[in-house]
């Protein structure tokens, strides 16, 4: 019996104008609750844009946020997993030097930061996956933990970018390119998969009860907390190997008819 379903957003429960099935959604979302089953939200987003995203029906759904590093439910923090500020400030030099025209986000516990001189049209980028977003003049003033560091790059050089953090810093962080324009840095051993695992222990959920969903090359580890693993069909092919089976794309409702498929079995 399937008890916790866990899904990726970007390019995987939500279509790629970042919107996802609303009816379809309530009617699988009140089968889940009636049958004991419990969705949690598994992003790169900031926790506070996914609860705009899902809105009133999000209560009861756990996120976790800014790629796993935070976790909430019903507007209250659970966990926080932060970097170590001295890793932190090293990493954003690292990627300053490597390419200073990059976006930098600075996830930390009450809002993303990024750094005044930020275009307006990465700004309108940034806006799409965090809800609260601060300039600053310099980083190094964030009175903060720091949560995680994302990067967006418009030129797609995140595995170049990777790798050169990597020369310096691997093994103390950890760090993924989840796309060609994405690259996330979080704590050492923080991430979907690891975070998913907490999550279990806490819910007394077992690796036979679980179903995820996800895309990118930050979801290889959530597809291997769940007996239940899903690719969707657009997703990176290490995703796809990881994975148990292959659903319908992000553009066909994948997520959600299959989630109701399975729960029709119940």
């Amino acid at each position: 019996m399937i008890k916790l379903v866990v899904s990726d957003l970007d390019g995987t429960f939500l279509n790629n104008q970042g919107l996802f099935d609303m009816d379809l959604f309530i009617k699988v979302q009140a089968d889940m609750e009636r049958k004991g089953v419990t969705f949690v939200a598994c992003t790169g987003k900031q926790c506070e844009r996914v609860e705009k995203l899902f809105g009133e029906h999000g209560k009861g759904i756990w996120i976790l946020g800014d790629s796993a590093a935070r976790v909430k439910k019903d507007g209250h923090v659970v966990k926080e997993f932060s970097i170590e500020r001295d890793l932190a400030l090293q990493a954003i030099d690292r990627i300053q030097n490597f390419a200073p025209d990059m976006t930098l986000i600075i996830c930390a516990s009450e809002a993303a930061y990024v750094h005044s001189s930020i275009p307006d049209d990465m700004y309108q980028v940034v806006k799409g996956s965090y809800e609260h977003v601060i300039k600053t003049d310099s980083f190094e003033n964030i009175d903060s933990r720091f949560i995680k560091i994302t990067v967006f790059d418009k030129e797609g050089r995140s595995t170049a970018l990777r790798k050169h953090v990597e020369h310096t810093l691997g093994g103390q962080i950890y760090i993924v390119d989840s796309e060609a324009r994405w690259l996330d840095i979080t704590a050492l051993h923080t991430h979907k998969g690891e975070t998913v695992k907490k999550l279990q222990e806490m819910l007394g959920v077992t690796y036979e009860e679980t179903m995820a969903f996800g895309d990118g090359e930050n979801d290889v580890e959530l597809m291997a907390i769940a007996k239940y693993s899903f690719a969707v069909s657009n997703a990176c092919e290490n995703t796809k190997k990881a994975a148990s089976f292959i659903t319908k794309s992000n553009e066909e409702n994948g997520v959600l008819l299959t989630i109701q498929k399975i729960l029709d079995l119940y």
